[in-house]
């Protein structure tokens, strides 16, 4: 582990922030924060702490002595002055004689004493910060501490690789507690540098704030150099197919799996994201991989991000695909009975209130490939993946020096289910279309953007397929919520294919089709050539059908149902003139869409089109519009008002259909007409 501390770093963040009214310690603190918590083997995803007493003065001038520590929600990698909220120091100290603190009023006795009371919620651990007598604290869950303390013996283990130099404190839950046994381990011999935790972690501290963090390099890299020094030679590897399927042949199969069942054909999905390299693939080879799966996470507070653990499946053999589906669902379903008697069983233990959380994993291992993150959000997936490579360095350093030995299930049991994190996931509602990812063709243009836009503001994540690359990604970027933007023909099969292909390999999957891309050709249809009309079908027609036939070879595969959607204008129903040729091929993918919902309802795949007329777009450019009103005698302005509402149609309103059908769980074969009412394109 490298010491990155840099005076003349550290001095230009005391000036810059100097300039914006931030004391010197807090400055400092900020800047050593940022380094631990730029290091994922020190710290990722909230999994960490820092703190300084320091002074602050309040709303009405008095000045206190306070403790500015991290605040929830904040990443210390990139963390600001307001990240480290301060908190009144004299009423935590007091705190220290109660006998017993409630988490809740933990929690309120710090959020009473904030010097802002917009602050964030301070760390559960403030209290184990505050009752420690030095200036600056620092909190890590380093991957080498963690092989340390992962272990049957890991009181002997840690004073042989420490000496005195280090206390060592009994595994407690994270609160006031803990706070408590801490402290007293320090009081007990004031000369150690810091505390090594059971099954969770280390605390370094320092006079200043260089001191706390050199300290803390200096005992990681003390850990890290034992480990290499002391480490067993490598498990036996299992036995692989001769030939393994691929990442993307199993991923619908197991995101699919994954999505939490709701009954009567409804589904919370999952997004899964695939992380592979020669040292992932190297250790899930492990023959040992599914007991080392078995035993749990390396630190408690990953319960948060992958449950009880990771699940481990067998390799996946190409010459055995149409088999492996099954297999998967076998160890889901094992995974899940598991999960399930873990809560009754501990849930039993007392007579609090709690809400069993989803049966599923979080974190799949693939001997052969790779692992998926899984999440409700892509954001989650990747927390899951990065999780997973910091838990499989845990447990490598653990097996090196003797045999990974994480806290038990019945002590990880009320932390997964704290009620404070209770709260937290009961305050967090999902949008309705969290989970899921759609495609749209056209996606650059007014109504594909729109809609792609829409979709993500409701929760999906988007793949704007367009011809034109970087204006897909633009769309894709404006769109957000990790939208992707893919560039491609898709008139062209092998290009259409790799679109689909791209969304497996970001998202895992499929779930939604808006297929609407689209062109038109203007001429009498007595007097077209046939290479515009093919070239109308190819587009207008047969494209439709190839992103359709992708979509559903993807849904198929997950099992979850799915919903295609298509761009039929009205055209399909009331043909304009000199229009044929965009027309007839409508006409046919209206029939298509309908063809779909019959063939392939009884899987969950609704199929619904949209008919809408005079919207501005690529299609309908300027010059269109022009050509257009002049064709009916009118003005552009009457010729795009031309309806019963007299009023404009646009992009959104399009897409706004389409959100709607994809939102309409008992709704297939639909036709929504979005044209401001025109009675001849009305249908029957």
């Amino acid at each position: 582990m490298k010491n990155l501390w840099n005076d003349g770093d550290a001095e230009k963040l005391v000036a810059d922030y100097a300039m914006k009214g931030v004391a010197r310690d807090l400055a400092l603190r900020v800047y050593t924060t940022r380094l631990l918590g730029g290091e994922p083997r020190l710290v990722l995803h909230g999994g960490g702490n820092t703190s300084c007493k320091t002074k602050a003065t309040d709303l009405v001038g008095d000045e206190w002595d306070v403790l500015c520590v991290k605040g929830s929600g904040w990443d210390m990698g990139v963390i600001e002055p307001q990240g480290l909220p301060a908190v009144k120091l004299g009423a935590l100290l007091k705190a220290r004689s109660l006998k017993k603190l409630s988490d809740e009023d933990m929690v309120a006795l710090q959020r009473v004493n904030l010097i802002d009371p917009s602050s964030p919620n301070p760390s559960v651990e403030t209290l184990l910060h505050a009752f420690l007598p030095h200036k600056f604290v620092d909190h890590t869950h380093s991957t080498a501490i963690l092989a340390i303390v992962d272990q049957d013996d890991s009181e002997a283990l840690s004073k042989k690789v420490f000496g005195n130099r280090m206390g060592f404190v009994p595994y407690i839950m994270p609160g006031f507690d803990l706070a408590k046994a801490a402290a007293d381990v320090f009081d007990a011999d004031p000369t150690v540098e810091g505390l090594i935790l059971d099954k969770h972690g280390i605390f370094t501290f320092g006079d200043d704030a260089k001191q706390a963090y050199d300290r803390m390099i200096h005992y990681v890299n003390v850990a890290e150099d034992f480990i290499a020094s002391h480490g067993k030679p490598r498990t036996e590897k299992a036995a692989l197919p001769a030939r393994l399927a691929k990442p993307a042949e199993i991923a619908p199969m197991l995101r699919g799996a994954v999505a939490v069942a709701r009954g009567e054909g409804r589904f919370d999905r999952m997004i899964s994201d695939f992380r592979t390299s020669d040292a992932i693939v190297d250790f899930i080879n492990s023959a040992k991989i599914a007991d080392y799966a078995g035993r749990g996470v390396s630190t408690p507070d990953l319960s948060i991000r992958i449950k009880t653990g990771p699940m481990a499946l067998p390799a996946p053999d190409a010459d055995k695909i149409g088999d492996y589906k099954s297999v998967i669902r076998q160890h889901v379903e094992e995974f899940a009975r598991d999960y399930r008697a873990y809560f009754e069983t501990n849930d039993a233990l007392d007579d609090a209130k709690r809400t069993m959380l989803d049966q599923m994993p979080r974190l799949t291992l693939v001997p052969g490939l790779g692992m998926f993150g899984h999440g409700r959000t892509l954001k989650d997936a990747k927390i899951a993946s990065d999780v997973g490579e910091m838990w499989i360095e845990a447990v490598r350093g653990a097996e090196a020096v003797g045999d990974f030995h994480p806290l038990s299930k019945a002590d990880l049991f009320p932390l997964e289910y704290w009620s404070l994190e209770q709260a937290k996931l009961a305050s967090n509602k999902p949008k309705p279309l969290t989970g899921q990812v759609v495609l749209v063709t056209g996606g650059a243009g007014a109504i594909g953007a729109a809609t792609a836009k829409l979709f993500a503001d409701n929760g999906a994540h988007a793949v704007v397929v367009d011809l034109d690359a970087a204006r897909a990604a633009e769309a894709a970027k404006k769109a957000g919520n990790g939208s992707i933007g893919v560039g491609a023909d898709i008139t062209d099969p092998a290009q259409m294919r790799a679109a689909f292909d791209k969304a497996v390999a970001v998202y895992g999957g499929l779930d939604i089709l808006v297929s609407n891309a689209g062109a038109a050709w203007e001429g009498r249809i007595g007097e077209l050539d046939d290479a515009t009309l093919r070239k109308s079908f190819e587009l207008n027609f047969f494209a439709h059908q190839s992103a359709a036939q992708n979509a559903v070879r993807i849904m198929l595969e997950q099992g979850t149902g799915g919903v295609l959607l298509f761009n039929t204008s009205k055209q399909a129903i009331n043909p304009g003139p000199k229009f044929g040729a965009y027309g007839m091929p409508k006409a046919a993918t209206l029939f298509l869409s309908r063809q779909y919902a019959v063939d392939y309802g009884a899987h969950g795949i609704r199929s619904n089109a949209v008919n809408a007329d005079r919207i501005r777009s690529g299609l309908l450019t300027d010059a269109m519009i022009a050509s257009r009103s002049s064709a009916r005698g009118v003005s552009e302005k009457e010729y795009m008002a031309g309806n019963l509402l007299g009023q404009e149609v646009t992009a959104e309103d399009v897409a706004q259909a389409f959100l709607h059908q994809a939102l309409a769980e008992r709704t297939t074969a639909n036709v929504t007409t979005v044209d401001g009412g025109n009675i001849a394109a009305a249908l029957r």
